[in-house]
């Protein structure tokens, strides 16, 4: 169907708020960004889960936490639609971890999710962005290729 799409960003002292709106014939579905924190460990671990064959565990985003890693997980309507985990450098970030729930996914989430990634870099003074993704992830690699 045909998707209308809007987005905002601001950056606050906490680092990226951002709104999005996606809407099909009859669907709209508005989504933010909120920050990761312990309350919704829950609901990211049944997405990590559900989304890999070798998915982080709790203490891998206990420590994200921790260290002060940008983590941010998109939401909508209470349900979690994806996150991302991304650590500052110098002059570059590291994106850790982006997933999409599987229920979300090939709906255009994940370039939103990149979109706020590349936007949260770029005020942080990064020229850089590093990933890994798995030669075997052809979804993956056409969304970063797609994407820039």
């Amino acid at each position: 169907g045909r998707r209308a799409r809007s987005r905002r960003f601001a950056r606050d002292d906490h680092g990226l708020t951002f709104h999005a709106t996606m809407s099909a014939a009859f669907n709209t579905l508005e989504a933010e960004f909120v920050p990761l924190s312990t309350a919704w460990f829950p609901d990211v671990l049944r997405v990590e889960n559900a989304a890999y064959t070798h998915p982080w565990v709790e203490s891998n985003f206990t420590d994200s936490i921790r260290s002060g890693y940008q983590a941010q997980l998109l939401v909508a309507g209470g349900q979690l639609l994806g996150y991302f985990v991304a650590m500052r450098g110098v002059d570059e970030v590291h994106l850790l971890n982006i997933t999409v729930a599987p229920q979300h996914q090939g709906q255009g989430w994940a370039r939103v999710l990149l979109e706020a990634l590349n936007a949260w870099a770029r005020s942080c003074g990064a020229q850089s962005l590093w990933l890994e993704v798995r030669k075997s992830n052809t979804r993956a690699r056409q969304i970063y290729e797609t994407h820039g």
